[in-house]
């Protein structure tokens, strides 16, 4: 990142908000860019660039003009920012407000929407301290992530840019390339659904995320209106539900306990032949063939999809995919030096947006602890030292001493005795207001949620707040989060805040068996509507993960749950917790299956030209990764070690040999 652009950024927003009358741009052009621009041209660029991203951060830059002359003269043309228009009203939360935000905020954590619901957070904590609270023990809900698709339709959908893709239609199964003004977006049935108006069939029509077959890609030369009323929960709510139907699938005998536990009583009216030898006829309940297809390809060939004959082809195309991949030649990668964030990589705006926060944090929370300060904001010591060396530069064009940001951190505690009324912050930006608004109203139905009607009080108040930007969160509705089980989900909960041990009898899919054990809960956290808790199993002596809805009994066992303190912060925040002794995989994912390297926390990632990577991610049980590369159909494929990328190709022409025969 440029410190000098940043730099430019801030002083020319200073210029900007600390003028009556508006300056002309000869005026900043020589007191804010120092006339290093190069030639009239270039300036006007440059100008304009940063124009789009003062507003786009929520400042209203506005644009005056003599009377009489047009905006096209610039010696007649003043530019200026109200003080008060791009500032975020105060809002005064209590406890058990500040509760529910918090785990409203937390729901987008590895989503597109997680890094600005954070900035919404801290722009509410800048403008007053943080009342203390603690969140319900053990709890973490969670938005599951819908691949790099929803990160892109999202972008896309803010900056009102079409969007193009591939395409499975549900009616033919054709593969087509669609053109689509985004809408909304939103979660339905267990699945994601982007709706808005399809160029080539000049209508509005829904799309399901598990069918895109390509990324996304952006046109971003082009702009679109939405309608003004559209709302994508009411939309989605009038979809109707796919019709039950029943598949015939030969299941190998003795295998796959989960699926064999559906399996209904029953036979379609026409049945081919006879399974073979070996194998059990089966008969499951479906509606949504791809959901089937991507469950049934990961069995590889302990399955076989007989009926109906969509569902065959959805399976064997997976398959194909994933092994035509896996076949690929292995691309040249070079691993950076550390773990990814899973925010983008940063830039002057980024920079920019953090030290805007920074500031009246700066202000309403004097002397804190500069590492403190990092911690809060997290960057390191020296980025957030950065920040401080460029703001302490900063200030008015050509100003006294006094017209500069004045700020200290001698003996690690930081102060700031001049803002140069920044000490407000900005106003929530589209992304900051969808990311909280969403977040609350996906609380709704959470059992044992803390405060009574706090989520609805401070829903309101989100609502005044964000204004203009909050009616755009109607354009995208996230997933119930309430558990199908509410009984385990409360026996589970109890024995967490009372720190008891539970005995479980399990349904573990990798296995492929029932066991019996015993474990001390630590934390429930879902993605989406499935909940799972995380605990110290003693059958295994080790940290796993257990789904609620493979628990077939949970009961307290009378043993209290042994100390358990956990890694640094206490009980960890991420969704799945690797050991030292793990094996590390080395993953190549395509562009679409790129988000599963934060979903799996690789610990280094190497950058492909075409927008994919190679990842290192630790697994536990290496015996399901070939499940794991069929599953998803030509998104991911093993590299190393070499026994297991060997095995995953193995099990794949072994897959694809039953669907030849």
């Amino acid at each position: 990142m440029s410190p000098s652009r940043t730099e430019r950024l801030l002083n020319l927003l200073i210029a900007l908000l600390n003028t009556r009358y508006g300056l002309h741009r000869s005026e900043l052009r020589e007191k804010v860019y120092r006339d290093t621009s190069g030639n009239d041209v270039a300036f006007g660029r440059m100008f304009e660039r940063d124009k789009n991203d003062l507003r786009a951060m929520g400042f209203d830059v506005e644009t005056l003009t003599d009377l009489g002359w047009s905006e096209d003269d610039p010696a007649t043309t003043r530019y200026r920012i109200g003080k008060e228009s791009n500032r975020l009203p105060d809002v005064q939360l209590g406890p058990e407000e500040w509760t529910v935000l918090l785990l409203a905020s937390q729901l987008w954590e590895r989503a597109a929407l997680g890094t600005a619901a954070q900035s919404a957070l801290r722009k509410l904590q800048a403008s007053g301290r943080m009342a203390e609270v603690e969140l319900p023990a053990g709890v973490q809900p969670r938005i599951k992530p819908a691949g790099q698709a929803f990160d892109d339709i999202v972008a896309a959908m803010h900056a009102r840019h079409p969007v193009t893709f591939t395409y499975v239609a549900g009616t033919t199964g054709k593969e087509e390339q669609r053109t689509v003004e985004p809408w909304g977006l939103g979660s339905r049935f267990g699945q994601w659904y982007l709706m808005g108006y399809d160029r080539a069939r000049k209508a509005p029509r829904h799309f399901r995320l598990s069918r895109f077959t390509s990324a996304v890609a952006t046109l971003a030369r082009e702009q679109y209106m939405p309608p003004a009323d559209f709302n994508i929960r009411a939309e989605l709510d009038r979809l109707p539900e796919l019709p039950l139907r029943t598949a015939v699938v030969d299941v190998r005998e003795g295998r796959l306990l989960a699926l064999r536990r559906r399996a209904v009583q029953g036979a379609p009216d026409e049945v081919p032949g006879q399974p073979v030898a070996g194998y059990d006829r089966l008969f499951v309940e479906y509606r949504d063939p791809e959901v089937l297809a991507e469950e049934l390809a990961s069995y590889g060939p302990d399955a076989l999809a007989k009926e109906p004959a969509g569902l065959a082809a959805a399976v064997r195309r997976r398959l194909q995919a994933a092994a035509a991949f896996s076949a690929a030649p292995v691309p040249a990668y070079t691993f950076a030096d550390t773990r990814p964030r899973a925010a983008r990589k940063g830039t002057s705006e980024d920079q920019l947006k953090r030290m805007l926060q920074l500031v009246p944090f700066l202000v309403h929370n004097q002397g804190l602890h500069i590492q403190d300060v990092a911690r809060h904001f997290g960057v390191t010591r020296e980025e957030l030292e950065a920040d401080l060396r460029i703001l302490i530069c900063s200030g008015l064009p050509e100003g006294y001493p006094d017209d500069l940001l004045d700020i200290q951190w001698e003996n690690d505690h930081v102060f700031i005795t001049q803002d140069l009324d920044l000490k407000k912050p900005v106003r929530f930006t589209v992304a900051e207001a969808c990311a909280l608004l969403t977040g609350l109203e996906t609380l709704n139905g959470l059992p044992d949620l803390p405060g009574g009607g706090a989520l609805e009080s401070v829903t309101l108040k989100l609502l005044a707040a964000a204004g203009e930007e909050g009616l755009q969160a109607a354009s995208i509705a996230g997933p119930q989060v309430a558990p199908a089980d509410a009984a385990t989900h409360a026996t589970v909960r109890q024995a967490i805040e009372s720190r008891s041990q539970l005995h479980l009898t399990y349904l573990s899919p990798q296995r492929d068996a029932v066991t019996e054990r015993d474990v001390d809960p630590l934390r429930l956290y879902s993605l989406d509507n499935t909940w799972y808790f995380e605990a110290w199993c003693h059958l295994v002596d080790g940290l796993r993960n257990f789904r609620l809805d493979r628990v077939q009994d949970v009961r307290p066992n009378g043993e209290p749950a042994a100390p358990y303190d956990g890694p640094e912060g206490g009980v960890p925040a991420k969704l799945f917790t690797a050991n030292d002794d793990d094996t590390m995989v080395t993953v190549q994912l395509t562009r679409q299956g790129r988000g599963l390297a934060e979903d799996y926390y690789a610990e280094r990632t190497a950058e492909l030209p075409d927008g994919g990577l190679v990842a290192e991610i630790r697994f536990g049980n290496t015996a399901w990764l070939p499940m794991f590369v069929a599953q998803h159909g030509g998104s991911a494929r093993i590299l190393a070690p070499a026994d297991l990328a060997s095995a995953a190709r193995d099990w794949l022409t072994a897959s694809l040999a039953g669907y030849d025969r």
